[in-house]
């Protein structure tokens, strides 16, 4: 009798303790489905205007004045585009090209002032007041390839030629900012550059043609 009674009082125990659990699981959980219930409401009650007002916010127009390969281009763009999305899209010039839009292959290269930078990596509105030149307009005054260009024919230092225009605009800046006085400079300082085709060997080859040209130019 008395061992029973023990397991009786056990019973009750337990199904206090859970009744207590389950009616804290239902109060939490409850409330939590209705505050996700009313946020929900108050979002599909928003008047149109506000809904647009939010929309527009997200995707904010800027007027932006570029001056690439020394011509001037008025474009619209979302503020937060790159540099290379507003080269590519806004104002076709396609040959600067987008791989990785991770800055890790280089691909995208361009030249702000004289100074190479990876395009996906820089947003537009940072280019305002500054010279931007991509492959398009490297070619000299008379209309002739610039002597990289040249010489990356000349060694075949391409094979599919996706990397290649990035290539060519990292190669230029790498011999003007002098670190092509050797082959292990020339290895370092383009080590941004991926080439998926391994066409190195005559990419150096090229940059110490080149180099020897730019001499004279």
């Amino acid at each position: 009798m008395l061992e029973l009674t023990r397991l009786i009082s056990a019973f009750h125990r337990r199904g206090v303790l859970g009744g207590s659990l389950a009616a804290i699981a239902f109060a939490v959980l409850g409330s939590a489905a209705f505050t996700a219930k009313k946020r929900k409401g108050e979002n599909d009650g928003a008047s149109p205007q506000a809904r647009s007002h939010a929309s527009s916010k997200t995707l904010e127009k800027v007027n932006l004045r570029l001056k690439v390969n020394n011509q001037i281009y008025d474009i619209q763009t979302d503020s937060r585009s790159s540099l290379l999305d507003a080269l590519r899209e806004n104002i076709d010039l396609t040959g600067t090209k987008k791989g990785c839009d991770h800055g890790q292959c280089g691909a995208c290269t361009v030249h702000i002032d004289g100074k190479r930078v990876l395009s996906c990596l820089s947003f537009a509105v940072m280019a305002e007041d500054k010279s931007v030149i991509t492959i398009e307009g490297l070619q000299q005054s008379d209309g002739s390839l610039h002597p990289v260009q040249q010489a990356f024919i000349d060694n075949d230092a391409f094979q599919c030629g996706y990397c290649t225009p990035g290539q060519i605009m990292s190669a230029v800046s790498c011999i003007e900012e002098g670190h092509a006085a050797n082959d292990e400079d020339i290895r370092e300082y383009m080590s941004g550059n991926l080439c998926r085709c391994a066409a190195y060997p005559n990419i150096v080859a090229a940059i110490n043609q080149a180099k020897t040209q730019m001499k004279r130019v």
